[in-house]
């Protein structure tokens, strides 16, 4: 039985990494980084906005409940969003969320910042270990 959330999650667009930095660089697209503050202080696109979708907790993983109205405080419904987390899953999650809460313009970035980093997209010196989180959804390159 179909029922309006899986109606959202099937109306998620999933681009990838070289579409998302066309989007970023030519169309007013913003990026909204939906990793933990500790991943996107590791590094992150530049002018990203860090609103974490989840918080590592002692318990796991837990969503984060001010997640769309820390959206909200800096983004319009009309904003034009890129998506992302570590590999894709979470954002993936986040973008159904702000789809049901009425942002209409949101591009889940498939496989997050490691394919940013692995597509050389970073223009970063450090080795790309160290700018990347290790995800047991991704295998290591």
């Amino acid at each position: 039985m179909e029922t309006p959330e899986s109606h959202i999650q099937e109306s998620v667009s999933t681009i990838d990494v070289h579409a998302a930095k066309n989007l970023l660089d030519s169309s007013g697209f913003r990026y909204l980084d939906v990793r933990t503050v500790e991943e996107y202080n590791k590094s992150h696109v530049e002018n990203a906005i860090n609103i974490p979708y989840l918080f590592k907790t002692p318990e796991g993983r837990l969503k984060n409940p001010e997640f769309l109205d820390q959206v909200s405080a800096v983004c319009t419904k009309d904003d034009q969003l890129v998506v992302a987390c570590n590999s894709g899953g979470r954002s993936f999650m986040a973008c159904t969320d702000l789809l049901q809460a009425g942002y209409a313009n949101v591009k889940n970035m498939d496989g997050g910042y490691s394919a940013w980093v692995d597509n050389g997209l970073a223009g970063n010196d450090k080795p790309a270990e160290e700018m990347k989180t290790v995800c047991k959804f991704r295998p290591s390159v």
